[in-house]
């Protein structure tokens, strides 16, 4: 009987592990919803804007991975998005290129109306996991908390089935893909609703280069200097802007 007993243990375990597969080459597709009226200020000619606003600014990337490598990018908005096309443009030329292999990762940024090019080492964030799940797009995912750009929080659900260390934009470090993410200070969600495992095009994950480049200290040093004459002390509305500029450049 004890035979028996280890014997059916070991195909019941054999047939587990069957079950599960790991997924290393995928494209995978998010709908990402920013607030954009709680992006804005407060002052007279921020609320006459707002009317003419809708509340959320809806668009898709697709995540495309295989080898360890990803490029993440814009691919459409949603269906009757009414937005004007200069609260647009920057989301649909922006990508972010990561090659986990080597630790480096590049990642061109829309910034007023010119293309930026940041070539630096993956970032590194600090993460908490914590014991909550949900499942996302077919997946179990598990809840992790951290921390970019020193202050602000980042909340994501991880799934370790699909084996990159990746996510939307620049977020990574988690023992497997991001799925799901929420940065409440940019009011912006990034849910995945579709996963691709079949003719993924490998071809198109590639870096993107040019003759000169930053490294995220330096744009970051770039972006402040250009536009450190547009804020004043006594603005709430001019800090808040710019903030959220910063954040966005360097995420």
């Amino acid at each position: 009987m004890k035979h028996i007993f280890l014997a059916g243990l070991m195909i019941l375990s054999a047939g587990t592990a069957s079950a599960q597969q790991f997924i290393d080459k995928a494209v995978i597709e998010y709908e990402v919803k920013t607030n954009v009226k709680k992006t804005m200020g407060n002052n007279s000619w921020d609320e006459m804007i707002k009317e003419a606003l809708p509340q959320f600014k809806t668009g898709y990337y697709t995540y495309t991975f295989a080898d360890n490598k990803s490029i993440y990018k814009f691919d459409h908005w949603a269906p009757n998005l009414k937005m004007p096309d200069y609260l647009k443009r920057n989301d649909e030329e922006n990508i972010w290129y990561f090659d986990h292999n080597a630790n480096k990762f590049s990642m061109q940024k829309n910034i007023f109306g010119s293309s930026f090019i940041t070539e630096d080492s993956i970032p590194v964030i600090h993460w908490r996991i914590v014991n909550e799940n949900r499942v996302i797009a077919g997946f179990n995912c598990r809840k992790a908390e951290g921390k970019i750009n020193d202050s602000v929080y980042v909340f994501a659900f991880y799934t370790d089935e699909i084996t990159i260390s990746g996510g939307p934009c620049s977020i990574n470090g988690l023992p497997g893909m991001i799925l799901g993410l929420t940065i409440p200070r940019m009011y912006t969600s990034w849910i995945a609703t579709k996963i691709t495992i079949n003719g993924v095009p490998t071809a198109s994950i590639k870096p993107v280069t040019a003759k000169k480049s930053f490294t995220k200290a330096t744009l970051y040093a770039t972006v402040k200097d250009r536009t450190k004459d547009w804020v004043r002390s006594d603005d709430p509305d001019s800090q808040k802007w710019m903030e959220q500029l910063i954040w966005n450049v360097l995420l």
